[in-house]
């Protein structure tokens, strides 16, 4: 058999952490060695090929379009090649990270849960609670769940899949919504808001077509979970997503005396484009399933 002509493994492996990360501190600190040693191993591996893979001030490298084409070739094979080693068996199986966020988590995606744990045994999960950035690797998360737009520009490394629709809309206590008939009247409620989403009410007004007045009396919390508990204990209204509010309507904890509005948002499954564990892909295809069994929101209004 004829002797591969490969460059340097070392120089790959730093060249392949140098494209993934984007910085070569970065890259060293994954690799656990110095700044230096990673700008050695590029420059060695550019003098072997022959061809430029970096241009740009020494501090703010950037690659040229050998160097991207080469960095993405070398984390598929790099992918491919941490599948096929051999792992001594575990007593248990590595869980599966799905951040997630947390009042979604809470209402909607828990709930639901023991379905996928019993068709999966051998696929143990843990949420892990967060809603801003991430990182596959570094953060070792599996699979997110984030709410996307559309027209939203594409993930560079994370493959977006969308499972379910939005609707939203106003909630009270059952006290309250005989008070509510009109827009007028939910006007005169105290307005429940969430520090994490504060355009919601005049997002969803310009969905309904609605014109709302400036709220007479406004009650703010950090979370969404939290708002929606103060919506059923009667202190006020709260526009929240149909997915964030179904239980509890269900259970007659909180009533939709308007009803809800679709939105263009969805909520998206996110998988690394290269590499997705089998738990994540597993978890990916039960979460579009459970997206199509869910029914919209009967009172829904179609936008």
């Amino acid at each position: 058999m004829a002797r591969r002509p490969l460059p340097p493994l070392n120089a790959l492996r730093a060249f392949e952490a140098f494209g993934r990360r984007g910085r070569m501190t970065l890259a060293a600190d994954e690799l656990c060695v110095t700044h230096g040693a990673v700008s050695r191993q590029i420059r060695q591996l550019e003098d072997h090929l022959g061809v430029p893979l970096t241009e740009g001030p020494r501090n703010r490298l950037v690659m040229t379009e050998a160097g991207l084409k080469l960095a993405e070739g070398l984390t598929r094979a790099f992918d491919i090649l941490d599948e096929a080693v051999p792992r001594p068996p575990e007593d248990e199986p590595r869980p599966t990270v799905v951040s997630c966020l947390p009042t979604f988590a809470m209402k909607w995606l828990i709930p639901r849960l023991p379905d996928f744990l019993e068709r999966f045994p051998d696929t143990p999960v843990r949420v892990a609670e967060s809603n801003g950035p991430f990182d596959f690797r570094a953060d070792g998360v599996d699979l997110a769940i984030r709410m996307r737009d559309p027209g939203a520009p594409a993930s560079a490394d994370a493959e977006a899949t969308p499972f379910l629709e939005t609707f939203v809309g106003p909630v009270v206590a059952p006290e309250l919504a005989a008070r509510v008939r009109t827009a007028a009247d939910l006007a005169a409620l105290p307005r429940l808001h969430t520090r994490t989403y504060l355009h919601s009410w005049d997002q969803w007004a310009k969905a309904a077509g609605l014109d709302l007045p400036a709220p007479g009396l406004v009650r703010e919390f950090d979370h969404y979970f939290y708002m929606i508990e103060a919506a059923a204990a009667g202190l006020g209204a709260a526009v929240v997503p149909y997915a964030f509010a179904e239980r509890d309507l269900a259970a007659g904890r909180l009533t939709a005396p308007l009803g809800m509005a679709a939105e263009p948002t969805l909520l998206c499954a996110l998988t690394p484009k290269t590499g997705a564990s089998r738990g994540a892909r597993r978890f990916r295809d039960w979460l579009v399933e459970q997206g199509r069994a869910t029914a919209p929101p009967p009172f829904s209004q179609q936008t």
